[in-house]
């Protein structure tokens, strides 16, 4: 499936957001988390075989500008309601992992009549009430470490950088996730509260082995919310769509059969 990359000028050109966009039909917006886009491209050419897949670049992620001003979880959440307005997207399946699935959560509580549901990916932005169920720093930690935490076999999926451009971007990529991320460490207090108006239906997918976000934060996060189903996901970590891709494409597909015209 061929994959276009645009780019669309928002805020009185202000913001220049870059997104990938392939196949056709019904409209999945794909929000990565701090590996970057590239983690969510896999999953975004397998659902673009029956559907179209937006993946947006958050703004200093991958040398894309963003504006100083542009700091806060809120400001992404903006910009992408505002790209399915300009892109005229309806009975959009939101799917974000890690920080991208804060943002989804926070998109759907803003009401936009024409998002039908929200799958969340090994989410973080809630505060789970327990000091064990306490969100990991990645950038905190050392590579080899942050890939033990991140994977469940990370000798066949981590994927280290292999020039010092990759490394420089890594680094870029961790000091972008961190001012998104904010204090308190990637969550906002009152998000968990605000859940139980969530609009849309929700999945809520985690792998089994995660030791960034545990999957007891993710049964808190599932338990939250009132049209939920939470779908473990065995032998994968933080990125379930990476280490069990076809077994996380099935579950969307599914989820997003059952929520369709939802919106």
């Amino acid at each position: 499936m061929a994959i276009a990359h645009h780019t669309v000028d928002l805020f009185a050109d202000t913001l220049q957001l870059s997104f990938a966009d392939a196949g056709a039909g019904r409209s999945f917006l794909l929000l990565h988390g701090g590996a970057g886009p590239a983690s969510m491209y896999g999953l975004a050419e397998s659902l673009s075989t029956k559907a179209r897949t937006i993946t947006p670049t958050h703004p200093g992620f991958n040398g894309a500008p963003r504006p100083e001003r542009f700091d806060r979880i809120d400001d992404l959440v903006l910009a992408y309601l505002l790209l399915i307005e300009r892109l005229d997207l309806k009975d959009v399946v939101l799917v974000g992992n890690s920080v991208g699935g804060w943002i989804a959560a926070e998109m759907a509580l803003r009401l936009s009549p024409r998002l039908a549901g929200a799958v969340l990916i090994n989410s973080v932005g809630i505060d789970a009430g327990k000091p064990e169920l306490s969100i990991v720093d990645p950038t905190a930690v050392a590579p080899a470490e942050r890939a033990a935490l991140a994977f469940h076999d990370p000798q066949k999926f981590a994927v280290s950088p292999s020039t010092p451009e990759a490394a420089a971007a890594m680094l870029d990529n961790h000091r972008a996730l961190r001012i998104y991320a904010g204090e308190p460490f990637m969550h906002e207090p009152t998000l968990r509260a605000r859940l139980a108006k969530m609009p849309i239906p929700t999945l809520v997918i985690w792998g089994e082995s995660d030791r960034i976000v545990s999957p007891d934060y993710g049964r808190v996060l599932a338990s939250s919310i009132p049209q939920s189903r939470y779908a473990p996901v065995a032998a994968a970590g933080h990125f379930p769509q990476i280490e069990q891709l076809a077994d996380v494409e099935r579950l969307i597909s599914a989820f997003a059969e059952r929520c369709a015209g939802c919106g």
